[in-house]
């Protein structure tokens, strides 16, 4: 098993490592100039058609409104990588990693765009009359039949990948923030989970976006009220933190107290790698969820889709390091969701840790039920709709088996299975990107 396990962790090195960050950020550079900064310069317009997509035309056709469909693809997002990824990079790179985050996000907007325009450009209807689409679906209906061995790879890689990351990693990481916080055995944490899911999963996509919808804007805006109190109490503290952020990037940040120090390399690394992990922008999967929505054009789609980048990553993984960062405890030594807690413990004594373990078990729950679709739509694609049953029984099973097993391996696994499935999809996003810019020229031309 070690052997194995070194083995997977080479592999892992050399797909995670500066190539790959390199081939995500310069796939979203490049798509961000070609649409000629679009994502950016209309932030402001994407909110709206987010709130817009809360009531779309009747006779758009879809599955869910795009707002149920956005608020799916942010329930997968919007996890462990909002308070663990953060604070991982911050530890390992310093507080400079998170100027590269904002960084990876900015540029990622475009690639969440243009992900999500060519899933609903290219959607289909299955055998049931949903639609359906994703990187696999565009690059079988925009590339040809001569890359559906492609698709397939994605499909396969995205598949699997969701059992580990998308849920044995996230209930593990539930059932072990209510054992260490509330002392609730993981066998207890885990069989009411998978009871949970396999509720909703019950109901398809309609009944995923109806509890993502209202279970997703509540959770984020807990967390961000919970943040946005520390950052009161710290007020003075803010400009001289961002401030660190901004000149940490670009300058290297000695060792203090616990923390190690950190070359300019080491905050960019860890800034890209953990805002890709948090925001999955490159990844692909947001367009499986939006694929579902309520639409009669993908650039409206793809407007809404890339907002959920900006809220995971602009906003909520802002929060997370402001905290860590205004309250001193960046450079304790502690890593991870610790390392979050003991910011929020630190504002807030006897309060803090209990927020920050209910939002990190709100957050990793809500993955699941997102991941769950993405896993769904990539065995469909590979087996067709008489695996569906099967399974969601068996995405229930994992979630028990997650929660009660120690998975460091089938994190590594999953982790570089995600590496895998970026691949054929910036391939698709590069080689489609002149129907991208000819979509969008053609909807803001008329307006």
């Amino acid at each position: 098993m070690e052997a194995l396990t070194a083995f997977v962790s080479q592999i892992n090195g050399i797909v995670w490592g500066p190539p790959m960050l390199i081939a995500i950020l310069g796939t979203g550079l490049y798509l961000q100039l070609r649409l000629r900064l679009m994502p950016i310069f209309k932030i402001g317009a994407g909110i709206r058609w987010v709130w817009k997509g809360r009531n779309p035309s009747p006779d758009a056709p879809g599955e869910i409104t795009p707002y149920a469909a956005l608020m799916t693809a942010l329930a997968a997002t919007v996890g462990t990588g909002n308070i663990a990824g953060v604070a991982t990079a911050i530890a390992l790179g310093g507080p400079g990693a998170v100027f590269w985050m904002w960084m990876t996000a900015l540029v990622g907007m475009a690639t969440k765009y243009s992900e999500v325009l060519l899933a609903v450009h290219y959607r289909e209807t299955d055998a049931r009359g949903q639609y359906v689409g994703g990187p696999m679906y565009a690059i079988k209906n925009g590339l040809g039949s001569n890359w559906k061995w492609l698709a397939v790879l994605f499909a396969l890689f995205g598949g699997l990948a969701g059992f580990g990351i998308g849920n044995m990693v996230q209930s593990n990481s539930v059932a072990d923030v209510l054992q260490v916080t509330f002392g609730v055995d993981k066998w207890v944490s885990g069989i009411v989970m998978a009871v949970l899911v396999g509720f909703v999963l019950l109901g398809g996509v309609k009944r995923i976006g109806a509890v993502a919808q209202k279970l997703v804007p509540f959770m984020c805006l807990a967390y961000i009220v919970a943040a946005v109190i520390v950052l009161v109490m710290y007020a003075g503290e803010v400009p001289a933190a961002l401030a660190l952020i901004v000149h940490s990037a670009f300058n290297p940040v000695a060792a203090t107290g616990g923390f190690a120090g950190a070359a300019i390399m080491m905050a960019m690394r860890y800034g890209v790698a953990r805002g890709i992990f948090s925001n999955e922008a490159g990844l692909g999967t947001a367009g499986i969820a939006q694929a579902a929505g309520q639409s009669k054009n993908p650039v409206e789609s793809g407007m809404i889709g890339m907002m959920g980048t900006f809220f995971d990553t602009i906003i909520v993984c802002t929060m997370t390091a402001l905290v860590i960062i205004v309250t001193g405890v960046w450079d304790s030594g502690a890593t991870g969701a610790a390392l979050s807690s003991s910011g929020f413990a630190t504002a807030l004594p006897g309060v803090g840790e209990y927020v920050l373990a209910l939002s990190l078990a709100v957050f990793a729950f809500t993955t699941i039920l997102g991941w769950s679709y993405f896993g769904e739509k990539c065995w469909e694609f590979i087996a067709g709709t008489a695996i569906t049953m099967p399974y969601r029984v068996l995405w229930t099973l994992f979630v028990l088996v997650g929660a009660v097993t120690q998975l460091d391996f089938v994190w590594l696994v999953a982790d570089t299975l995600n590496a895998f499935m970026a691949l054929p999809n910036l391939v698709c996003l590069l080689l489609l990107s002149p129907v991208i810019a000819k979509l969008t020229q053609e909807y803001f031309a008329k307006r």
